[in-house]
């Protein structure tokens, strides 16, 4: 075989047949036949639902044959349709990485969550979710850590439940902790798992903090000394944190007084509160290809976009996933998370982390 031939496309036809169904892709063709039927994407059918808490559900779920796999800690993209509009959100997978044909989103129903309440009432066996390729840094080192804190909260356990699991597959025998808070023992998710897990590994040591009750390992909130009971070998270690900002605060404030914060490995599921004035909030914000202008309300772009009825492809409202990057075609913008202004013209922003400073033109 020439080395001509070695190069040929596996699929020849397949830049025409996309060419053919501009402008939607062939995928949004095929899936007309069967929904895990695709070329490009990745979809993933719900084979299993489990309830652990209250406001928790758990789906397992078998992604088609383009799913490369992740690396325990990073994120998925997950769009599903609601109401006739598709809407797109990041979660953790919670199974080991060594875990094949199939792994485990967590979800909690946040109370203005629109589509962890939607899934965690309508999942069941057989629907079809939008899936991207994993992503993210938040992981462990290709050579393990000897020590490892893992530290969460709410359904911030996802990501280091995935990395205590791999690291359970992988026969680590280095000392692991995983210290989680929760409101009671009832709002632990995969409480049962956790113990099982724990109680089969030696080395592998679980503490439960709960913040409204006193029968946990631990009460109350994180502290110098909740750390010093954790793990006393802490200095040695590598902690991995992912939790509400509540929790991401108080850690990163210990660790930055005992001198850690290079030992600190964190990933933020929620935002942290945005302030808005609105009687800052001066001129109007133009979404150009929907010929519509409103007043600066102060708000990101993506709430003021919503606001005026748009709407915007967006994923975890918080700077991440950059789903909803736009380009703005005029006027300055301020990155809430850092205070960075925007001034030029025809560059990309993040919709949801971006507020207009005075008169603002976006490309929606």
């Amino acid at each position: 075989m020439t080395a001509a031939k070695k190069r040929r496309p596996r699929f020849p036809g397949l830049r025409l047949l996309e060419a053919l169904a501009t402008p939607h892709g062939i995928d949004r063709y095929l899936e007309l036949v069967h929904p895990m039927l695709t070329i490009r994407g990745v979809r993933g059918e719900v084979t299993r639902v489990h309830r652990t808490t209250a406001d928790t559900v758990t789906l397992t779920i078998r992604p088609t044959r383009r799913w490369a796999g992740f690396t325990a800690g990073q994120y998925v993209r997950v769009s599903v349709d609601i109401d006739g509009v598709r809407r797109t959100r990041c979660y953790s997978p919670a199974t080991s990485q060594h875990t094949r044909g199939r792994f485990e989103l967590t979800i909690k129903a946040h109370e203005q969550g629109l589509v962890s309440r939607w899934l965690h009432r309508n999942a069941k066996p057989g629907l079809i979710l939008h899936l991207s390729q994993a992503e993210g840094e938040f992981t462990l080192p290709e050579r393990r850590p000897e020590k490892v804190l893992l530290i969460s909260g709410g359904s911030g356990i996802t990501p280091v439940l995935s990395m205590l699991r791999t690291l359970a597959d992988e026969g680590h025998t280095g000392e692991v902790v995983f210290l989680h808070y929760a409101y009671t023992e009832a709002d632990v998710p995969c409480r049962a798992d956790l113990l099982e897990l724990t109680g089969k590994h030696p080395n592998l040591r679980l503490l439960l903090a709960y913040t409204d009750a006193d029968d946990g390992d631990l009460s109350g909130f994180f502290d110098h000394t909740h750390l010093r009971k954790a793990a006393p070998w802490h200095a040695e270690a590598h902690t991995y944190l992912c939790g509400p900002p509540g929790l991401m605060a108080g850690v990163r404030e210990v660790f930055a007084d005992l001198g850690l914060l290079d030992r600190l490995h964190t990933e933020d599921f929620a935002p942290a509160p945005i302030t808005v004035d609105a009687a800052d909030a001066t001129g109007d914000v133009t979404f150009v290809r929907a010929g519509r202008a409103a007043p600066n309300s102060g708000q990101t772009l993506l709430e003021q976009a919503e606001a005026a009825g748009l709407t915007p492809d967006n994923g975890c409202r918080m700077g991440v996933c950059f789903t909803c990057t736009t380009v703005k075609t005029a006027g300055c913008t301020r990155d809430v998370r850092n205070g960075e202004l925007s001034t030029d013209p025809d560059v990309e922003i993040q919709l949801c982390v971006s507020v207009p400073v005075g008169d603002v033109a976006i490309d929606l």
